[in-house]
């Protein structure tokens, strides 16, 4: 019979993000093998672990069509040299895919069933933009389900602007400005780097390069720069380019492994999953959705949310992770806050986003012995949002 135990996050990697244009640093390369990168790479540094006792691979995408489809979990443990006895899977929660894998092999993991896993997720936003593939029932319009406006997460965002007058656009710059700031002063210290797998990539004359670090970093934004962008999304609105994620290709993948796997193998955690919570709100609103879901990881956790230490919360919208920070009376310039920027500066290439978010906080946590609990959370398209509670296995009480 199976026995519960505990989950860890040993390892993550990702791809350098790249913009998703015609231009960007992945416009030739194929979405999977982005994701084959990244798994080569987590494998490769994280030798003590035996490739044919990984017992799963999940990797999500949004769009999963074209070189983003044919169960990626399966193909891109092949493509990355594990034995064909592996198996894997596909998972799609819209920008959530990746974090919905790390919960579901962690799960997975927890009750006894696995004891390594590997979690993941890739977009290709050049290749697939968002919603390309998708025929939406038409009952959602006309049994007014859902307006139709709130498949446009844009227009999503500038409703939160209308429905908390607070959330000014004047915060959302800020917001933005400083998660580009943030980003670059990490590049700077280096903290970003050893978790990038470089990509060796081909332009449209098929020279080579190597793709060593975000493509869309803007470190020279300004206040001034801000105001004047156009507001895409409405006349006279709120969300201009400069306080949203980019359109952006990536990958991103995790190894998770049990108690015994940690023991058997000799493996070093980053994190021990605490709790996770997943939960919808009125599409209109999407960007609301880690409000419940934290609430309900934290009731799942039994911890209050002034016990979280470090919060990496996924920056789709700068009104957004401002909405989130009000309901939670948390300060729009807390330093536990994406100490290290965040997807305005970074990029959010959709179902890989979640593991990014996991990275940076599983490297702070090493840093920052003093901290005993982290978050990572994010809005998801279509009105829900994903917690993820992790505990810091350094903690001990006393700043390095």
């Amino acid at each position: 019979m199976a026995h519960q135990t505990d989950v860890y996050f040993v390892d993550g990697v990702r791809t350098p993000f790249g913009r998703a244009s015609a231009n960007g640093i992945y416009a030739h390369t194929r979405a999977d093998d982005l994701a084959v990168k990244a798994l080569i790479g987590l494998l490769d540094r994280n030798p003590n672990v035996p490739k044919d006792l990984i017992d799963d691979v999940a990797i999500a995408a949004t769009s999963q069509t074209g070189d983003q489809g044919l169960t990626l979990g399966r193909t891109v443990a092949m493509l990355a040299g594990l034995p064909q006895h592996v198996p894997g899977l596909a998972i799609e929660r819209m920008c959530a895919g990746a974090m919905t894998a790390v919960t579901t092999m962690g799960a997975s993991i927890g009750f006894g069933m696995y004891d390594l896993a590997i979690a993941g997720g890739v977009e290709h936003m050049g290749r697939h933009p968002i919603g390309s593939n998708a025929d939406p029932n038409p009952r959602f319009v006309a049994e007014r389900l859902v307006d139709p406006q709130a498949l446009n997460m844009g227009v999503t965002a500038e409703r939160l602007h209308d429905r908390f007058p607070q959330l000014t656009k004047e915060r959302a710059d800020r917001f933005g400005m400083l998660s580009q700031q943030k980003a670059q002063a990490a590049y700077d210290l280096g903290h970003i780097q050893p978790d990038l797998v470089p990509v060796a990539v081909t332009d449209a004359d098929g020279a080579f390069s190597l793709a060593t670090e975000d493509e869309g970093r803007r470190p020279e934004t300004t206040m001034e720069a801000l105001a004047a962008l156009k507001t895409p999304f409405r006349p006279h609105g709120r969300v201009t380019a400069g306080t949203s994620s980019p359109l952006t290709d990536g990958a991103t993948v995790s190894l998770l492994a049990s108690k015994r796997a940690i023991k058997k193998h000799g493996l070093t955690p980053k994190m021990k999953l605490v709790s996770f919570g997943f939960a919808g709100v009125q599409p209109e609103v999407m960007g609301l959705g880690p409000v419940p879901s934290t609430e309900k990881a934290l009731e799942k956790a039994g911890l209050s949310i002034d016990d979280i230490g470090l919060f990496e919360l996924n920056e789709a919208f700068a009104v957004q992770v401002l909405s989130f920070l009000d309901h939670f009376g948390i300060d729009d310039a807390d330093p536990r806050v994406n100490p290290w920027g965040g997807a305005i500066a970074v990029g959010h290439p959709l179902a890989a986003s979640g593991v990014r978010l996991m990275i940076q906080l599983a490297a702070q946590f090493e840093m920052r012995p003093d901290v005993r609990y982290g978050l990572t959370a994010m809005c998801v398209g279509l009105g829900q949002g994903g917690s993820v509670i992790w505990e810091n296995p350094f903690y001990t009480g006393k700043r390095k």
